[in-house]
């Protein structure tokens, strides 16, 4: 399946807010409960960007389609080279490699930036997930017991780990 990879244009945002309402409402992938506002989104992007953080947008015959980005893991000085990144498909183009193809170009730009490790941190409940990072190389560092809850359940949060060589 052919996908144009590209940076994210502010026209994309209201593409975006699709994908992850879909996931906020149908999913654990993000542990929000109420779904995201166009401005809500967009500023949310617009800091990414005007901090130096990626957002590549996938495209197909279009439409976009799936997304992925990073941007800081913690908030203090010596984190400055660990990055937390995240890539949302749209559900009909999930299997598709769409997801490979925005994780690995995000791990090149973390390389071109000089970054050191890329942290994911994934609902357990998520296996795909977890088994699509191994296949790149990351390793569970840790697991957090009943960190969210959502659907009227505990969650457990995954931390996975990629050093960037």
């Amino acid at each position: 399946m052919e996908m144009l990879l590209r940076n994210y244009k502010t026209q994309d945002t209201q593409a975006i807010v699709a994908i992850l309402n879909y996931h906020i409402l149908h999913s654990t992938a993000l542990y929000d409960y109420e779904p995201r506002t166009y401005a809500q989104q967009k500023a949310l992007l617009e800091d990414k960007i005007n901090n130096n953080f990626p957002v590549i947008v996938a495209e197909f015959a279009g439409k976009v389609v799936g997304f992925g980005m990073y941007s800081e893991f913690r908030f203090k000085e010596a984190y400055k080279f660990t990055v937390e990144h995240s890539v949302y498909v749209a559900n009909e183009f999930h299997g598709k490699g769409l997801g490979k193809q925005l994780l690995e170009a995000l791990i090149v730009v973390a390389k071109k930036q000089g970054l050191h490790t890329m942290i994911a941190v994934i609902d357990a409940e998520n296996q795909s997930s977890i088994v699509f990072h191994e296949k790149y190389g990351f390793k569970t560092v840790g697991i957090l017991k009943e960190t969210g809850y959502k659907f009227n359940r505990w969650l457990d949060s995954v931390f996975m780990q990629l050093i960037l060589k």
